[in-house]
């Protein structure tokens, strides 16, 4: 019996199931930013329909985000995020219509949206006294879970945004423009 054991593992493993490389799974890096030489690529995030891939690019002491259609890896305009680096933890709606990064403004962290469609930027009400470190938007943007440092303890709180932006469904515009260069921001801070 233990033979016929190892010689599934065996099978398993040729087949590919055993790891990522090759198998099932098909890899490739993701496509180059263009910025010039590469720096660390942190942070992942892809829209939920697969065509938008958000990272964080590291170069020179900088952090900023890097959004890039899918396959083919070229660079798409964030206007609105320009000059507040450094940036941390994109999270895309389904159709990368909105996309939510934690940036640096001044002595603060915060959390902005930045509607894609619309080139409408909201700056997201935190909780007083909470630093955030992580964020994740829901496919449909209704909701953001952060994760927040206050007082030295670690909590996470979803945001509800219904109220605040439109959904982004499946099957929904796909968010290609840039919009205008007009802030609307929303909340306090």
């Amino acid at each position: 019996m233990r033979q016929l054991w190892v010689g599934v593992l065996v099978v398993v493993l040729n087949l590919g199931l055993g790891g990522c490389s090759g198998g099932w799974f098909g890899r490739r890096p993701a496509s180059p930013t263009g910025f010039g030489a590469q720096g660390n690529r942190l942070d992942p995030a892809l829209s939920g329909n697969g065509r938008y891939l958000a990272s964080v690019l590291e170069h020179r002491g900088r952090a900023r985000v890097v959004l890039q259609e899918q396959p083919g890896g070229r660079v798409l305009p964030l206007r609105h995020l320009r000059g507040r680096e450094p940036h941390s933890s994109p999270s895309l709606s389904w159709n990368g219509r909105y996309m939510a990064v934690l940036v640096q403004q001044g002595p603060r962290r915060v959390a902005l949206l930045e509607d894609r469609l619309t080139g409408r930027l909201v700056r997201l009400a935190l909780p007083a006294n909470a630093a955030p470190v992580r964020l994740s938007l829901a496919p449909d943007a209704s909701r953001l879970a952060l994760q927040l440092v206050r007082q030295g303890r670690w909590q996470v709180e979803v945001l509800e945004l219904g109220g605040v932006i439109e959904p982004d469904l499946p099957g929904g515009s796909p968010a290609v423009g840039g919009g205008t260069d007009s802030q609307n921001p929303s909340g306090g801070g």
